[in-house]
């Protein structure tokens, strides 16, 4: 395994960390935990997971699948770099959901007991919040961080002019701030290289890619076939809307030897402002798969042919839509 520090933080985490969105609704608890086994056994320190993932609102069920896993281990809680979010509805009232320093206090509460654990490493702010300041924000996250909760803190799903917001806010505050930013990127959705790269490369924070298989379109569906998670109606129908560009991108595959679930990641990590991939393995065989991701290096020819099967926004804004 390859580590990297996390944004402007000194602490390391591996490059490919273990997104866990899957455990409880696609698999199983016991399948899930020998998954975590697997990820621990193969070098992964890097957890990420979130209050809102699990089979019903508010169930919390996945951090409560992380947390049996945690208590039920033989190493030291403090090698493993955990991640967990704030912002989703977690219950019928009218505070339960959102960034307000009272959803924000209570949820980080509710996290801690389902994770079975003193402190999350990284406390990442799930989704913008546009009816609360981020002086409230940032006041929350404070009282977080000096009682010990919380060590660090990073976004996700925000836009950059928010991202900006947030660390000048937060400097004023004498904060360390946002330390990564997670969002949506893979070879087929690139409108972050427009603005949140750039702003986190700005300010020397990670970046955490989430989908970057696409929802599976980069695993090699066409070669498979029809089965697993291609089998959904909306799968499918992505599939259909993108098949062109995705025949090509399995022939591209077969022409340099690799599958193209690999070439997908190989692609992120070939990006310098890409810290670690946010996987989401279902199965052991998908965890274990994505470790060649680390081994290969994508050369200038391939990694044009790419862009031009996967064109992105054009750069960077303004020049990717301006003189």
């Amino acid at each position: 395994m390859i580590f990297t520090s996390l944004g402007p933080s000194a602490v390391k985490v591996s490059r490919l960390c273990l997104g866990t969105m899957n455990f409880g609704p696609m698999t199983n608890e016991a399948d899930s935990h020998a998954i975590m086994d697997k990820a621990e056994e193969l070098g992964f320190n890097f957890i990420d997971t979130a209050d809102m993932y699990g089979r019903a609102r508010g169930d919390g069920l996945t951090e409560q699948i992380v947390g049996n896993w945690l208590a039920g281990r033989k190493v030291r809680r403090e090698h493993v770099v955990l991640a967990t979010k704030v912002y989703a509805q977690m219950g019928d009232g009218p505070n339960e959901r959102g960034l307000s320093a009272y959803h924000i206090r209570r949820a980080c509460e509710a996290s801690l007991r389902r994770l079975r654990t003193d402190y999350i490493d990284l406390y990442q702010l799930h989704h913008v919040d546009r009816s609360t300041t981020w002086e409230e924000i940032c006041e929350a996250l404070e009282v977080l961080v000096r009682d010990g909760k919380v060590i660090y803190l990073g976004s996700s799903n925000f836009p950059a002019w928010q991202i900006a917001t947030g660390n000048q806010i937060a400097a004023r505050r004498t904060m360390l701030g946002l330390v990564s930013e997670q969002s949506r990127y893979n070879l087929q959705t690139r409108t972050v290289e427009l603005e949140v790269l750039p702003v986190c490369r700005a300010y020397g924070m990670g970046f955490l890619p989430w989908a970057p298989l696409g929802g599976g379109i980069l695993s090699g569906v066409l070669e498979r076939g029809g089965s697993g998670r291609t089998a959904s109606q909306k799968t499918q129908a992505l599939i259909n809307k993108h098949r062109q560009p995705i025949e090509r991108y399995e022939n591209l595959c077969r022409q340099i030897g690799e599958t193209p679930a690999t070439v997908a990641l190989a692609w992120l990590l070939s990006n310098p402002i890409v810290t670690s991939l946010v996987l989401g393995p279902r199965t052991l065989e998908q965890l274990t798969s994505s470790l060649r991701a680390l081994e290969i290096k994508l050369d200038e020819s391939t990694l044009k042919a790419l862009d031009e099967i996967w064109p992105g926004p054009g750069g960077e804004a303004p020049e990717a839509y301006a003189w």
